[in-house]
């Protein structure tokens, strides 16, 4: 009798399991609004840059992008100014992020608030400070001014903003990619012969090439859009100081302006979209040399 009534008791059970307890339906409204609020952040983020493209690609802007406005000139100006930047932080910046990586000393951590504090400080303010130390009247300016260096409005300036602002990025990439390299395999080529400039460029720097170029890539791609502390150092002088993101601001207003707008919007946003998928890239490739080196 007992094992007839199992089957009745085994059916009643599960049917109660499959019954919507408040818990459950808790757990599905919660679902719910993280998918919708997912959603709603992924709209807010891509669609602004997907209507762009489609209204390049509606109005065809590459067949008509107005050439008296100055859009080849800033396009060659950013090209060449943020490749120079981005030497520039490699040159400076690989040293300090090594330092910064290896060396413990005072004031270590105030110092590299200070490096990386261009990161989230408004790009006018960073401008307003780099013009109080390079202008005329400001805390270089006597010394440059004897030198017969002269940085606002020039290229010269519009490469000292660029940097400023982004090679922190590069900074800090290097720093976090120098401090994950196993000490034990530099002590082992020690053991080896290998020291100072050798050890770094032999087994140090392979070891981060990754990590440091994101790092550069992103920097780079910083450089080129940058806007308020060049318009501030540099000024937005047509075919000599005006950079991609100086001309759509400036043309908006013009005849035929917004086409040259978007056309120029379309290839910083074609460089940026390569140089984030190269930056995840070697992201990639710097986490999985961390993972055989701890395997």
């Amino acid at each position: 009798m007992a094992r007839l009534l199992s089957p009745v008791k085994s059916a009643e059970a599960t049917g109660s399991d499959r019954r919507i307890t408040p818990a459950r339906q808790a757990g599905w409204w919660a679902t719910l609004a993280v998918f919708a609020a997912a959603a709603l952040a992924l709209a807010f983020l891509a669609v602004p840059v997907l209507a762009l493209v489609g209204r390049g690609i509606q109005a065809q802007v590459w067949t008509v992008a107005p050439a008296d406005l100055g859009v080849g000139s800033a396009v060659a100006l950013s090209l060449f100014t943020s490749a120079l930047s981005a030497a520039l932080t490699v040159l400076l910046g690989t040293p300090l992020a090594y330092v910064f990586a290896r060396r413990r000393f005072p004031l270590r951590r105030v110092l590299i608030v200070l490096v990386e504090l261009p990161i989230v400080l408004p790009p006018v303010v960073a401008g307003l400070a780099l013009l109080l130390t390079t202008g005329r009247n400001g805390l270089l300016g006597p010394a440059l001014d004897r030198l017969g260096i002269q940085v606002p409005f020039t290229v010269l300036a519009v490469i000292i903003a660029q940097t400023f602002v982004a090679a922190p990025f590069y900074i800090r990439a290097a720093q976090i990619g120098f401090q994950n390299v196993p000490r034990e395999i530099e002590d082992a080529a020690r053991v080896d012969g290998a020291s100072g400039l050798l050890l770094f460029r032999h087994v140090t720097l392979p070891l981060t090439w990754s990590a440091l170029g994101s790092g550069l890539t992103l920097s780079w791609a910083r450089a080129l859009g940058e806007f308020g502390a060049t318009v501030l150092l540099a000024g937005s002088l047509a075919g000599r100081t005006q950079t991609m993101p100086l001309l759509i601001y400036n043309v908006l207003e013009r005849e035929n302006g917004l086409e040259a707008a978007i056309w120029t919007s379309m290839i910083l946003l074609g460089l940026a979209v390569v140089a984030l998928l190269l930056s995840q890239w070697l992201g990639h490739q710097s986490r999985a040399q961390s993972a055989l080196r701890e395997m």
